[in-house]
């Protein structure tokens, strides 16, 4: 009985083997000879098989052809192809209109001398081609490419991949030497003089000027005055004086500041008007971040808070787009940033004043609100409400003076 299971787990065993051997050659042949190059095999085959029963010398030739071609793919496709790559950028984030150099590096560590073949650097949806010559032990081949960036963006490049075969497509020979890497396209944007504008919120922001009786930033002395708060009575003082004085602070103040951009390319006459209104947007975020006010930027389903410039730039790189936007802004706005004081709102050229009015109605009567209104060509101006300010931007070389007039 001992034998049997051992002899019945041998042959289990054997099965087991023989099946990942099949799978392993279609594996490799699957990998390595093309679809045209199946069809050709298949083609040839069968008319070799035909020819002695129906006597066509054509059908010979024409097999005779095909075996002849996969056995000349083959021997092209062979060869040593153990390169080392590398792919290197000038720089990891760009803006629109900047010179984008790649570096990519091609190196042969192995003892012997590698075959000839073709590099294949996908950027984006393009693709640079270019030959790897023979290389030596030790030797390698550096390889230039350079771009302009003409769009906003999150731009992959790689990864790079070399190819060992014939002129036919029959055989193909795939490898992939380096990891892809991203590089972001950042918004144009302007600087912009400082923002001024908050309302008091809490202890931890910049002082504000208005003096009040208790605060952290001490500003000076008073008199006391009936249903004065004793604990801020300042005693040394009082016994030099005679006279009860009281601390005076300067109150502090925090700006939470929330940026929308409407993505709806609907309200936007162009691509042109689109791609200014997210500049004037990733300006004020800027803005924003770089004088350490807390930022919560929205754009279409994407909210965040980003903690730098940086970040924030990286995030404005990926908007895109979309007819599916929520046309009433305010509602996304305020489910993610409820509590902010100052509200800005960038919008096209398109979007008609009612709807902002009405948008504008949810806003908590405390926060300030610009709606800033991207329209390519127009007269800058800004018009005043009830509940928000319009600013009509015709160039983004506008905006620095709307919020020169606005703070």
């Amino acid at each position: 009985m001992a034998s049997t299971s051992a002899a019945l787990r041998r042959r289990r065993r054997a099965e087991r083997m023989f099946k990942r051997a099949v799978r392993r050659i279609r594996r490799f042949f699957a990998s390595y000879v093309s679809p045209l190059g199946w069809a050709v095999t298949g083609a040839g085959i069968a008319c070799l098989i035909a020819f002695p029963f129906l006597g066509w010398y054509e059908l010979l030739v024409f097999g005779i052809v095909a075996m002849v071609m996969m056995l000349a793919a083959i021997v092209l496709s062979l060869g040593n192809t153990r390169f080392h790559a590398s792919i290197v950028v000038s720089n990891h984030r760009v803006t629109v209109g900047d010179t984008v150099s790649v570096i990519v590096g091609i190196d042969n560590t192995g003892r012997t001398p590698t075959t000839t073949a073709r590099g294949y650097l996908p950027i984006g949806d393009a693709h640079e081609r270019f030959n790897i010559p023979m290389l030596a032990p030790g030797q390698s081949k550096q390889t230039d490419v350079e771009f302009r960036t003409v769009s906003r963006a999150i731009l992959p490049i790689g990864p790079l991949r070399i190819r060992k075969g014939d002129p036919f497509g029959l055989v193909r020979h795939e490898k992939e030497l380096a990891d892809r890497i991203t590089v972001f396209i950042h918004p144009r944007t302007v600087r912009l003089d400082t923002l001024n504008a908050g309302v008091p919120r809490d202890l931890e922001g910049q002082p504000s000027g208005q003096i009040v009786d208790d605060d952290l930033d001490f500003y000076g002395l008073r008199e006391y005055e009936p249903g004065d708060d004793v604990r801020n009575v300042h005693w040394l003082s009082s016994a030099k004086t005679g006279t009860l004085m009281i601390r005076q602070y300067e109150a502090t103040r925090r700006t939470d500041t929330s940026v929308t951009i409407s993505v709806n390319p609907d309200e936007y006459v162009n691509g042109e008007e689109f791609e200014m209104a997210v500049s004037i947007h990733s300006s004020i975020g800027v803005k924003c971040l770089l004088q350490d006010r807390p930022l919560f930027c929205h754009a279409g389903n994407a909210h965040g808070q980003p903690r730098n410039a940086m970040e924030f730039l990286d995030n404005a790189s990926a908007i895109e787009p979309d007819r599916e936007d929520n046309p009433n802004l305010a509602e996304g706005t305020l489910k993610h940033s409820p509590d902010a004081s100052f509200y800005f709102f960038t919008v096209g050229s398109l979007k008609d004043i009612e709807q902002i009015k009405r948008m504008t109605l949810a806003l908590p009567r405390s926060a300030s609100c610009v709606v800033l209104q991207a329209s390519a060509g127009a007269n800058r101006g800004i018009r005043r409400f009830a509940n928000f300010t319009l600013a009509t931007i015709g160039d983004l070389d506008d905006l620095p003076l709307i919020m020169g007039v606005l703070a």
